[in-house]
């Protein structure tokens, strides 16, 4: 399995931003997804998880201001992010699971290369 994550970018706070992540391989769309980002010097944290039946979980830093998506042939994930503060400021990694979603990054088996969001104030 193979993920491209893509979308990042620099915006003010207060605007919005979706990143992409197309998902390539066998049976990539029975996976759970999720976003996770990094900030320097910090460890990599949860950000939203999808189920491949369409569930959703988030993190409570970012409820009701990101959403988590996927297209109907579950190959591609997206995170429509608003209302974006300057503590969204990160790289933001999309993740596959073969099992159930978890907010625990170890517990996920193929990464993407990290896409940059700046937000400035």
């Amino acid at each position: 399995v193979q993920l491209q994550a893509s979308g990042g970018g620099l915006v003010q706070a207060g605007g919005s931003l979706r990143l992409s992540c197309v998902a390539s391989g066998r049976s990539v769309s029975t996976y759970d997804m999720a976003w996770f980002r990094q900030s320097p010097g910090k460890e990599r944290e949860f950000v939203a998880a999808i189920s491949w039946s369409g569930g959703t979980y988030y993190a409570d830093s970012v409820k009701g201001r990101f959403t988590i998506s996927r297209d109907n042939a579950k190959t591609t994930v997206y995170l429509q992010m608003n209302s974006l503060k300057p503590e969204d400021t990160a790289s933001y990694y999309c993740a596959a699971v073969r099992g159930i979603w978890n907010t625990k990054s170890s517990e996920y088996d193929y990464w993407g290369q990290g896409t940059l969001v700046t937000v400035s104030s």
